[in-house]
C-alpha cells in the first residue's frame, strides 16, 4: 500500500499511536498507487503524499511515519502532503505527527481566513485566497464572475502540508511542473511555497484579464445609443465581484513582502529573490483592480448621467407637446363659452377659419420647438 494510502488510515485513526497498526493493515490489502491526485478515491481528504530527495520523487513504499523518520535521519529531502477540506478527526494525527500549532490547525480546517503569514516556532503557516473566473454567456445582474477558495500551507524544514478548500485551485499540475524541474524542487519546502504563491498570483492575473473583458463589454453598452436603457445591475454585480477579488489580492501583499525581505529560517535568501518577482506580479494585480474599481465608478456615474439626460429629454418632449395641445385647448375653450355675441360665431366660414388658425398656430409652435431641439 502507498504512503498516501497509509495516511488515509492515519487520518481515520486520529493519532500517531495508530500508525503502526496502519502498516500492519497495509500488508493485507492489494498495493494500489494513490500517490497521484487523479487516482485518489472520492470522499478522501488525502489528495497526494510524496517524498522528495534532491529534487526527485522517492518511490512510494513506506508508511508516513517511516518516511518522515527517514527524511529526518538523513537530514535532506522533504515530504509534501496534500489535503482537500479535511475534518478535525482526519487532521488530528497529522497535526500531532508534524507538531503543528493548534491555532494554525484550526484555521486550516475552518477556512474562511484572510491571506496571511504566521510563524509558529520553526513552522510557517501561510494562507492564500484562490480565485477562478466563472464562464458565462452573457453578464447579468446575478451572474457569478469570480469564485474563490483557499490554500493553507504549512512549511517546515522537512515537510510541506497543503490544505485546499474549494472546488478549484488544484495543485496537481503545479506538482507535476515542479517535478519536471528538479533543480528548483531540490531547494526544499520553500521552493514549493514560492511555486504555490506564484501559481496563485498568476491566477489572479488571468482572472483580472477575463474580468476586463466583462468591463469592456459593459462600457461599450453604456456608451452606445441605447446606453440609458442599459441594466445598472450589471455594473453593481461587477463591483461586487471585483470586491471579492480585491479581498483575495490586497491582503496578500504583506505576507509576500515578508517572504521576500525579512530573514526566515525555512526560506533561503536565494528563494527570497523569487518571492520578489511574485511581489511585482501581485503589485500589478493590485493596480489593475484599483483601476477597474475607478473605471466602474466612472461607468456608473456616466450611466446615471445618461439616465438623467434621457429623462430631461423626455420631459422636454412632454412639455413641448403639452404647449402645442394648449393652443387648440385655449381657442376651443374660448369658443365653448355660452356668449351670444362672439366674433364670427354665426359666420358660414367661421368653423373653417378657427380650425385653420388653430392648425397654423400649432405648426408654428411645433417648428419653434423643433428648431430649439425639444422635439
Amino acid at each position: 500500500m502507498s504512503m498516501a494510502g497509509n495516511l488515509r488510515k492515519v487520518t481515520s485513526l486520529g493519532g500517531v499511536g495508530g500508525l503502526r497498526k496502519v502498516a500492519r493493515l497495509a500488508r493485507r490489502r492489494p498495493r494500489v498507487d494513490l500517490s497521484h491526485h487523479a487516482r485518489s478515491p472520492l470522499g478522501s481528504s488525502v489528495v497526494n503524499c510524496v517524498t522528495y530527495r534532491d529534487g526527485a520523487r522517492v518511490p512510494v513504499g513506506a508508511d508516513l511515519v517511516d518516511s518522515v523518520q527517514q527524511v529526518r535521519k538523513h537530514g535532506h529531502g522533504f515530504v509534501w502532503l496534500g489535503l482537500h477540506e479535511p475534518t478535525d478527526q482526519e487532521f488530528a494525527g497529522i497535526a500531532e505527527l508534524f507538531e503543528l500549532h493548534p491555532l494554525a490547525v484550526e484555521d486550516a480546517i475552518e477556512a474562511h481566513q484572510r491571506p496571511k503569514l504566521e510563524r509558529y516556532g520553526e513552522t510557517l503557516f501561510a494562507v492564500f485566497k484562490t480565485v477562478c473566473y466563472v464562464e458565462h454567456e452573457e453578464l447579468t445582474a446575478t451572474s457569478e464572475v469570480v469564485n474563490t477558495g483557499e490554500i493553507m500551507v504549512f512549511v517546515g524544514e522537512d515537510f510541506v502540508i497543503t490544505v485546499r478548500h474549494g472546488r478549484h485551485g488544484s495543485l496537481g499540475p503545479l506538482r507535476e511542473e515542479l517535478e519536471s524541474d528538479p533543480g528548483q524542487l531540490g531547494q526544499g519546502p520553500a521552493a514549493v511555497l514560492h511555486a504555490i504563491a506564484d501559481h496563485v498570483v498568476d491566477d489572479y492575473l488571468h482572472v483580472i484579464d477575463a474580468v476586463q473583458a466583462d468591463i469592456d463589454q459593459v462600457e461599450t453598452d453604456v456608451f452606445s445609443q441605447a446606453g440609458a436603457r442599459a441594466d445598472p445591475g450589471r455594473i453593481y454585480q461587477l463591483k461586487r465581484e471585483l470586491l471579492e477579488l480585491k479581498r483575495a489580492v490586497v491582503p496578500l501583499a504583506r505576507p509576500i513582502e515578508e517572504l521576500s525581505t525579512r530573514p526566515i529560517r525555512v526560506v533561503a535568501p536565494e528563494i527570497q529573490a523569487y518571492f520578489r518577482d511574485v511581489s511585482d506580479h501581485l503589485l500589478r494585480a493590485k493596480e489593475q483592480i484599483a483601476a477597474f474599481d475607478e473605471l466602474l465608478n466612472s461607468i456608473l456615474q456616466a450611466h446615471l448621467a445618461q439616465v438623467t439626460v434621457a429623462q430631461n429629454e423626455d420631459m422636454r418632449k412632454i412639455t413641448a407637446w403639452a404647449a402645442i395641445v394648449a393652443v387648440p385647448t385655449m381657442v376651443c375653450g374660448v369658443y365653448g363659452m355660452n356668449f351670444d355675441h362672439m366674433p364670427e360665431l354665426h359666420w358660414k366660414y367661421g368653423y373653417g377659419m378657427v380650425v385653420g388658425v388653430i392648425s397654423l398656430a400649432c405648426l408654428a409652435v411645433y417648428r419653434g420647438f423643433r428648431r430649439n431641439g425639444w422635439l
